[in-house]
């Protein structure tokens, strides 16, 4: 038999082996009855979650409408104004530092790392696992409550105790170094207790990134739903009209 299709006998395979490389796969040591063929079984899913989201839309929109305000007057300023809520998470961070820094140099410095991940991580110990391993899901869940409980308490020591007056009130201290320091600081910390934990290098990262996103959601809940006139911290139910920008 040849390959390509060219001179079959009728009836025989249309397939060959055409090279062997070196390397493991997922699919190793797994038997062909464990597979299931994606169609029709997970396209057919796909296809019915599609139409039953696609269906909740069209009702939706039909018994509500839009969360739309009234013209936007610019001769009045909006209070308190808030950016979509995809990006209150950065607006709150606006409010603690320097404009600059808030809102180029950690967002790019973020992105830049979550880009160099796959250069930096080459391992394939724990590849295709969630949270890389057992321990990497007790480092996850450490990090989301490290991360939820230092950013609830920086953020209400800047509202109220005031950092400005306890240290010198200039730019580049208040709105760069302390901001620096701090996460700086805190970044130290966390690998410090992934490193006792006796975290592979991959583990670590599991807990940095549980950080970052934990980071971005708690900030985008406190932007949205505790910041009222003038961005000053406030009850849910105390928010002026209007002040949700959902």
């Amino acid at each position: 038999m040849t390959t390509g299709g060219v001179n079959q006998t009728p009836g025989t395979k249309t397939y060959g082996l055409m090279a062997l490389v070196k390397g493991t796969s997922p699919a190793v040591k797994q038997k062909p009855d464990n597979a299931v063929m994606s169609w029709p079984r997970l396209l057919i899913l796909e296809a019915v979650a599609t139409l039953i989201t696609i269906l909740f839309l069209l009702i939706l929109s039909a018994v509500a409408d839009a969360p739309l305000k009234e013209i936007a007057n610019p001769d009045v300023t909006e209070d308190p104004a808030k950016a979509a809520w995809y990006f209150v998470g950065l607006q709150e961070l606006l409010l603690h530092m320097d404009p600059l820094l808030a809102g180029v140099v950690i967002p790019g410095a973020l992105i830049l790392l979550l880009l160099v991940i796959p250069y930096i991580d080459r391992s394939r110990q724990g590849k295709g696992v969630w949270f890389a391993s057992r321990k990497g899901k007790k480092i996850a869940l450490f990090s989301a409550i490290y991360t939820v409980v230092w950013l609830l308490a920086l953020v209400f020591f800047d509202e109220f105790v005031r950092v400005k007056a306890l240290i010198p009130d200039t730019p580049i201290v208040s709105g760069w170094i302390l901001p620096v320091g701090v996460i700086l600081g805190l970044m130290v910390l966390l690998y410090i207790v992934t490193h006792r934990m006796r975290a592979t290098f991959r583990e670590a990262l599991v807990g940095f990134f549980t950080a970052f996103v934990v980071t971005y959601f708690v900030l985008t809940i406190i932007g949205t739903f505790f910041r009222g006139y003038g961005m000053e911290l406030i009850w849910p139910w105390n928010l002026p009209p209007g002040a949700l920008p959902i």
